[in-house]
């Protein structure tokens, strides 16, 4: 059975070391982990040979150079043998090119670009090596280029994620110290950490210590938080308690029949509750049905009152426009003693009937008084035509113009003219007064 030999006569052939497993480095240069890479298909013809005994070669810079033995099958089945062992050699290289190109660890891409490079001169393989041996020199160069450039980009991804977890803590501990949003502030906590831990690539000590902070933030605000809804807790019950006093306050007082004081006291009851804060939920609502259902039972009852009591006021007032119409003869003018003895009739039977509605107060109050100021002017004018004082001064005065008309009779009778005029004149000042003192009664 033919065979095929890839070492020199009479040896074996040396076989090609395999790929070296390359495991790409994390980093943003890194936009294809999986580099996709075309298999190299090339022509053997131009680099090489296989003689009609299977003896292999390949072209060198240094001249041919034996690579094998091929017994398997013609010299042109053994040539395209060893071509495709090239092309497979050339896939790695394109592989390790990408790999290279997609930022992957550099280090250990130079290390297996350099260990292939030293494979080559005894490949067994028919290609252009040559052009390989360029191309990993090449991958090895660029190399320590991409390292050192992977290195900065490490360093700079480093700092950056040290920056934002500094960022980070430093939002925490100002949640810790300030906030008073409870739920807000814990949800933001939350996603403070769930964003820590998605930076990775910070120094560990450094990340020790910002973590500490975190932490430290976060224990923080939930010991203030717990504080908060504890002393919450004690208001409330503190607040539950005052109204569950208020209840009884409300419920002894919804049977009174004091509407205006015990409205009052209503009043003050609800100020109070709404000082006393809020209980928990499920009690302050029902404390709230409590109070207001013993609030609504006396209001309820107030309200009825006073309809039944507007209605009363109603009917007063009918009654009072009624008695007014029955007592619009009163006529002072005509016969005054007996428009005052209406009046009192009239007076009487008002106060009688008792309260009207506010709104018809001032108008029928306003038709009484015009009736009893017609009554109380008649009187008046009759009583000042019949003073008996203003009558005594008239008479008193008619009394001194006689006095001193006498005086003056006698001076005049004496011869003494002088006394007589002075006599007259004060006669004549003092009948002026009496005059117009009988004028005033005259008038009344």
């Amino acid at each position: 059975m033919p065979r095929s030999s890839g070492a020199p006569k009479p040896g074996r052939s040396i076989q090609p070391p395999k790929p070296h497993a390359v495991k790409p480095a994390p980093g943003p240069a890194q936009q294809h982990p999986h580099p996709v890479v075309v298999p190299t298909v090339s022509d053997p013809s131009l680099w090489g040979r296989v003689d009609e005994d299977g003896t292999a070669w390949v072209k060198t810079a240094e001249g041919e150079r034996q690579v094998g033995s091929w017994q398997a099958g013609d010299a042109a089945e053994g040539l395209a043998h060893f071509g495709r062992r090239f092309d497979d050699l050339a896939t790695e290289v394109a592989l390790l090119e990408a790999r290279l190109a997609a930022g992957a660890d550099a280090r250990k891409t130079k290390a297996a670009a350099v260990a292939l490079a030293e494979s080559l001169p005894t490949a067994a393989v028919i290609g252009d090596i040559e052009g390989l041996a360029r191309r990993l020199q090449a991958i090895a160069e660029h190399s320590e280029e991409a390292a050192a450039h992977a290195k900065e980009e490490k360093e700079r991804a480093r700092h950056e994620h040290t920056e934002r977890k500094e960022a980070l803590a430093a939002e925490a501990e100002k949640i810790a110290a300030e906030s008073t949003q409870w739920k807000a502030a814990g949800d933001r906590l939350r996603e403070i950490l769930d964003e820590w831990k998605s930076i990775r690539g910070v120094d560990r000590k450094v990340d020790d210590a910002l973590w500490k902070r975190y932490s430290k933030a976060r224990e923080a605000f939930n010991r203030r938080r717990g504080a908060h809804f504890a002393e919450l807790d004690r208001e409330r019950a503190a607040a539950k308690a005052r109204k569950e006093e208020l209840c009884v306050q409300a419920e002894e007082l919804s049977g009174s029949t004091d509407w205006v004081g015990t409205a009052s006291v209503f009043r003050d009851l609800l100020t109070e509750w709404k000082a006393a804060g809020r209980a928990p939920r499920e009690a302050d609502e029902a404390l709230w049905r409590r109070f207001k259902s013993a609030q609504d039972v006396f209001f309820a009852a107030r309200n009825a009152a006073v309809s039944e009591r507007d209605a009363e006021f109603e009917q007063n007032a009918a009654a009072k426009e009624e008695l007014l119409n029955a007592y619009a003869f009163i006529d002072p003018s005509a016969d005054l003693e007996a428009a005052r003895g209406a009046l009192r009739e009239l007076q009487d039977k008002w106060d009688a009937i008792g309260k009207v509605p506010r709104e018809r107060m001032q108008e029928l109050e306003g038709k009484l008084r015009a009736i009893e100021k017609r009554v109380r002017d008649a009187v008046d004018a009759q009583w000042r035509r019949t003073d008996p004082e203003a009558m005594a001064r008239a008479a008193q005065f008619r009394e001194r113009v006689a006095q001193f008309e006498e005086q003056a009779a006698k001076a005049q009778a004496a011869g003494k003219a002088r006394d007589a005029e002075k006599a007259l004149e004060q006669a004549k000042q003092w009948r002026e007064w009496a005059e117009a003192a009988e004028g005033a009664v005259s008038n009344r």
